[in-house]
């Protein structure tokens, strides 16, 4: 028999049986291979990815914990800022406030002082208007005295009116009299004028205020015997109308006393002539 018959038979189909019996087994084996590589390396990329997602969340928490610090502290930090503007706003507004007050206070100064200046240049102005009419007063008494003694025996009535101003004559001579009378700088020797002892016990009656000079930028200048002031240097408003409360000698005819700065002044108003000083008289 030959070969080809015999495959064509029952032992061809046995054969191709027991092939594919064979085969079978191999592929099973083969595809269970696989399909064991296939399962470990499903189960390494499970863990891998598992791994990944874990990294990646802490490092998303780990940002997000960033991003909270970063955030509280800019908050902080804007906390400090505003508490830092607010102490520099609150400085600012009592700076201003200070100033806006020290401002007021220089302007109501100058304001009282330019007050005070004009009151003392219009007293000033008025006492020598009335040193000028005085002045004028007895320059005309003493010619109404002279033309009264001329003319007393030319008439009948001259005698009587002679008589009737026999007052008024001697009046005018005492005038006179005290007017032209020298004043005596010997009253430092007398006791009863010690201003220097009555002054330690008594020192707040020379501390007198602030001293106004008559004229603006005006400063203090030492006055000596026999210099001559203006009119508004010893106006009344710088007289002292009682010089026996600080034991000075009482003042006749056309002398003041005259407060200048701290020091005393007498002064001859007729002429404006300084005839006695004490310096340093005064706090």
């Amino acid at each position: 028999m030959s070969l080809r018959k015999y495959l064509q038979g029952p032992a061809l189909a046995a054969l191709a049986a027991a092939i594919v019996v064979a085969a079978v087994p191999a592929e099973a084996q083969d595809r269970g291979g696989r399909n064991r590589i296939e399962g470990r390396n499903s189960d390494g990329n499970a863990a891998r990815r598992s791994q990944r997602v874990e990294q990646r969340g802490e490092q998303r928490a780990a940002q997000i914990d960033r991003r909270s610090e970063q955030r509280a502290a800019r908050i902080e930090h804007r906390g400090d800022q505003a508490a830092r503007q607010q102490a520099r706003q609150g400085n600012w507004d009592q700076a201003r406030r200070t100033d806006r007050r020290t401002e007021q206070a220089a302007r109501q100064v100058e304001r009282n002082g330019d007050t005070r200046a004009a009151r003392v240049e219009r007293q000033a102005n008025q006492d020598a208007r009335q040193v000028e009419r005085n002045r004028t007063y007895a320059d005309q008494s003493r010619n109404r005295t002279y033309a009264t003694r001329s003319t007393a025996g030319r008439d009948n009535d001259g005698w009587r009116s002679n008589d009737r101003n026999d007052n008024r004559y001697t009046d005018n001579n005492n005038y006179r009299r005290d007017n032209y009378r020298q004043w005596d700088r010997q009253w430092r020797n007398n006791n009863r004028y010690d201003w220097q002892r009555y002054r330690t016990t008594n020192r707040t009656v020379y501390r007198l205020g602030v001293y106004y000079a008559p004229y603006r930028n005006y400063s203090y200048r030492r006055i000596g015997y026999g210099n001559y002031l203006q009119p508004l240097f010893f106006g009344s408003t710088y007289w002292l109308n009682d010089p026996w409360q600080y034991r000075l000698p009482a003042v006749y005819g056309p002398y003041r006393w005259v407060r200048y700065y701290d020091d005393v002044l007498l002064v001859d108003i007729y002429s404006g002539q300084v005839v006695d000083v004490i310096y340093d008289f005064f706090w």
